[in-house]
């Protein structure tokens, strides 16, 4: 799972507003790879289930999480949603582009998004980029065939928190690059790393 996870590209740009980006190809048809993100009943085979009025002006709701308004449907190449999670969400959108490459299809994720400055700066781009990580690691298990990961024992398991940690730092590698401090990035690694998987109790 953790080369499976390292197949991605991260790339952060960090503004007022922060967008997160996430390449990957998965070698499977890019009808498949559409149908696994917008039908509902696939959906929730890897990611979470999902209600709503699923046409573009509608709006939908994931189970538990973040809901909003469909934006954008071009099949099989785009769709764009607001993101909208919590009591008091600010701006947050979601893209995904697809695009035939390679035998296979070129997956790109773009979160855009207002981060509450105390957030950013306790969890950095990790917060969400490890959400993203594990959602896309459950698409290629469902696009191979493979059966869906139990999110509530995921970080238990020594392969779970393997790959929670090496997302985490992943994007620490992206906060990086986009210029954030050294000392402030391996603080909102730790942090994050912690959310994600805390240590087990004795």
């Amino acid at each position: 799972m953790v080369e499976e996870l390292l197949r991605a590209q991260r790339e952060l740009k960090d503004g007022e507003i922060k967008t997160l980006e996430l390449r990957r190809h998965y070698d499977a048809e890019i009808e498949d790879v559409w149908q696994a993100c917008t039908d509902a009943d696939r959906l929730a085979r890897w990611f979470l289930p999902v209600s709503g009025d699923l046409r573009v002006g509608g709006t939908y709701q994931l189970q538990g999480n973040a809901g909003g308004e469909i934006l954008q449907c071009e099949p099989p190449r785009l769709l764009k949603v607001s993101w909208l999670f919590g009591e008091n969400p600010g701006f947050s959108e979601v893209e995904v582009r697809l695009s035939a490459k390679d035998g296979g299809t070129l997956f790109e994720l773009r979160h855009s998004a207002v981060v509450p400055p105390e957030m950013w700066s306790g969890y950095g781009p990790g917060a969400t980029g490890v959400g993203w990580d594990l959602a896309l690691l459950g698409l290629g298990l469902h696009l191979a065939g493979g059966e869906k990961v139990d999110e509530e024992t995921f970080h238990l398991t020594a392969e779970g928190r393997r790959v929670i940690t090496t997302s985490s730092r992943a994007w620490g590698e992206a906060h990086l690059a986009a210029g954030a401090p050294a000392d402030q990035v391996a603080a909102a690694v730790a942090a994050t790393t912690a959310f994600y998987a805390p240590e087990p109790e004795s």
